[in-house]
């Protein structure tokens, strides 16, 4: 059995003895394109690398997994990524030595800036027992379609609140939300260019021997929480939402829980677009 735990900013699965942290969204390098505007901030580097070894010793997991966007630049990296990612990898690899990244659509030219034994896994991503882990930004891959609960990141999850004196509050959120099995098979294999013989359930046993069981889907918030993200309970941005599996018909975003990173729960993202 699989065991999945929140831990603010962070989830760790535990399947028989192994435990896995998985984190989303590092944006190594963000504070360039603030430069570029004239906003000029230190690098926050040390922070992220300190948070996460913090985390590190005192859940002590085996193995640690990035849900991609490792770098900020998409195609390329400036100075301060080839700077800074390798010097965190390496120092996270001499306290963790089994690290993985699933590459996000920031992640262009990655490799070069990883160290030796760090791997780069694709995009339609990876599962852990019954968890299935993708960034977010592609489809994923059908095989994922056997994890009952899936994991993703790439959307920044936050919420905004505003008072009657017009002050706003914005805070970071983890979103549940449900899934239509039948629905999402059925993309999935059209998007795969699989040709649908009877029912979707049977295609997919046909093709890849596996029972669709997906029934719950998890928006981690970002790691670097000083990103900002997306306020999905303004009405504007739940319109233009990203990543092809939110905008598809087989999830129920309407309706999506949303909780803070303390476990607090909010109310679904319909009931807080009022207090946007």
């Amino acid at each position: 059995m699989t065991f999945l735990m929140p831990l603010q900013s962070a989830i760790l699965i535990k399947k028989q003895k192994t435990k896995t942290l998985v984190i989303a969204d590092l944006h190594i390098g963000w504070e360039m394109a603030l430069s570029e505007k004239g906003i000029h901030v230190p690098t926050q580097t040390p922070k992220l690398l300190k948070k996460l070894k913090d985390i590190l010793v005192i859940h002590k997991p085996e193995k640690l997994l990035v849900l991609g966007d490792v770098k900020h630049t998409v195609a390329t990296a400036e100075l301060g990524e080839w700077q800074d990612i390798p010097e965190f990898f390496t120092q996270i690899k001499k306290m963790m030595p089994n690290v993985s990244v699933i590459r996000g659509n920031h992640d262009g030219n990655l490799e070069p800036l990883l160290p030796e034994g760090v791997k780069l896994l694709p995009s339609t991503g990876v599962s852990i027992g019954d968890v299935g882990l993708f960034h977010g930004h592609r489809w994923p891959s059908p095989t994922l379609l056997r994890c009952k609960t899936w994991v993703m990141g790439h959307v920044h999850p936050v919420i905004v609140f505003r008072d009657p004196a017009g002050f706003k509050i914005t805070r970071q959120v983890w979103i549940k939300i449900s899934c239509d099995t039948i629905k999402l098979t059925k993309i999935l294999l059209q998007k795969h260019k699989i040709k649908i013989e009877n029912t979707p359930e049977k295609t997919l046993r046909e093709n890849y021997k596996i029972t669709p069981k997906t029934r719950k889907l998890f928006i981690m918030p970002s790691f670097n929480d000083l990103l900002g993200g997306r306020p999905l309970n303004e009405r504007k941005t739940s319109e233009r939402i990203v990543g092809p599996i939110l905008r598809s018909d087989a999830v129920n975003l309407r309706d999506a829980e949303v909780y803070l990173l303390d476990g607090t729960f909010l109310g679904t993202l319909n009931q807080l677009r009022d207090l946007s």
